[in-house]
């Protein structure tokens, strides 16, 4: 609620990161996964989510996890460079010691470069 209230109150705010000509591949696999267990209506006219749309979304959910621990990675990386401590990173991330946190951020860093290896 506190980002919500602070940096997504406004049309115009929420507008920063919404896609406005195309949906993204995090808000596709939402969308399906609203639809399939009504946490979503679907609007008159709308086909059903069937099993190709069920394939299309979870055909994206590694590319979804790739890009969630890059943007991890790097608010770790902006905290740290803000001065942040790892104790307070680690309550931010809801894990028990500083040393958690340290070895998360090692290890989401590690496998960022290794795909930018395997995809370069």
């Amino acid at each position: 609620m506190r980002i919500a209230e602070r940096h997504a109150a406004t049309d115009e705010q929420r507008r920063r990161q919404a896609h406005a000509s195309l949906i993204g591949p995090h808000e596709a696999v939402r969308l399906v996964s609203f639809l399939l267990s009504g946490a979503a209506q679907p609007v008159d006219g709308e086909a059903e989510v069937d099993q190709a749309d069920i394939t299309a979304a979870l055909s994206l959910v590694p590319l979804v996890r790739g890009e969630m621990d890059e943007l991890e990675v790097g608010l770790l990386q902006m905290a740290r460079g803000r001065g942040m401590t790892w104790q307070e990173v680690a309550f931010g991330l809801g894990l028990g010691t500083p040393q958690a946190a340290r070895q998360r951020y090692e290890r989401l860093a590690s496998r960022a470069a290794a795909d930018t290896e395997g995809s370069a």
